[in-house]
């Protein structure tokens, strides 16, 4: 079972904590603003035949004779997109990271619901496998969880780049973009989320890995499996060559923290046997901080 029985209530908590102690901080209470038919008076522009007469400037056509209209800033719902990795690599470990990944976009996307918010999921591996539409209404997390314990991992390699691309082809308004992944993916993290930064997507980065990823044991004559294209390799695993792919991993992890710094970008990195209510209270702190 992919949740356990009082999952429901751990993201209670969750939403609860996150309206007391961390209001306004990662994914409640933001909206996101553009112009419109508020209240909140932003600027002017110039009038343009057809334009309507009601947000006409009176008082500066009296004064100066300009044909100037009144522009209103509207608040709008928030968009979360939960971007969850589903390739082969994200179901290493035990418990595997993927476990983790679908239970932290659960709580993610309960909070937001529970902030009335819109949230879709946007589950990908090589490309975009399935999606979650946008949705509203707290009701809606079981739907979701019925959602996230029919996926599984799958497809040739990773490719967030090109799953990115799909998400925007769809017209898909901007919002809040979190990206669950362990971000292993050969053409780089780097392009895919250059295109949400580039369509004024606020992005934040979740990423995940196995303790055994960090710091491998293996040491003598070891065959290595690609889990995601299962491609062998037999390779006599040295002193030296462990100490190589140490600091490898944690260049990958630097590349991906200096990324988000760089270009404003949060930035959550965490091991997989970190429980899910544990690392989105972090999550909420760092925000909390960073403010």
């Amino acid at each position: 079972m992919l949740f356990p029985a009082d999952f429901l209530t751990r993201l209670e908590y969750l939403s609860i904590m996150s309206k007391r102690v961390f209001r306004g901080t990662l994914l409640a209470q933001r909206r996101t603003t553009q112009m419109g038919s508020g209240i909140e008076f932003s600027d002017h522009r110039e009038y343009s035949i057809g334009d309507d007469l009601r947000y006409l400037d009176w008082n500066i056509y009296a004064r100066h004779g300009d044909l100037l209209l009144k522009r209103f800033q509207e608040e709008q719902d928030l968009h979360v997109y939960l971007m969850l990795d589903c390739s082969r690599s994200m179901a290493f470990g035990q418990p595997a990271k993927f476990e983790l990944a679908c239970h932290l976009t659960a709580a993610l996307a309960y909070i937001a619901l529970a902030d009335l918010d819109r949230i879709a999921v946007v589950a990908y591996a090589d490309g975009i496998v399935q999606e979650f539409p946008v949705t509203r209404g707290k009701a809606r997390i079981l739907a979701l969880m019925r959602f996230l314990e029919n996926l599984s991992t799958g497809g040739q390699d990773t490719n967030l780049a090109r799953s990115v691309q799909g998400l925007l082809h769809r017209g898909t308004r901007a919002g809040l973009a979190v990206v669950i992944s362990d971000l292993f993916d050969e053409r780089g993290f780097q392009s895919g989320l250059d295109q949400l930064r580039s369509r004024r997507f606020d992005a934040h980065v979740l990423q995940l890995h196995d303790p055994k990823e960090a710091d491998p044991s293996l040491l003598g004559d070891v065959e290595f499996v690609d889990i995601e294209t299962d491609s062998l390799r037999m390779v006599t695993v040295t002193e030296k060559n462990l100490r190589t792919y140490k600091q490898l991993f944690q260049q990958h992890q630097q590349s991906v923290r200096d990324y988000c710094s760089n270009y404003g970008l949060g930035c959550t990195q965490s091991s997989s046997q970190v429980p899910f209510d544990t690392l989105v209270l972090s999550m909420m702190r760092a925000s909390a901080v960073g403010r």
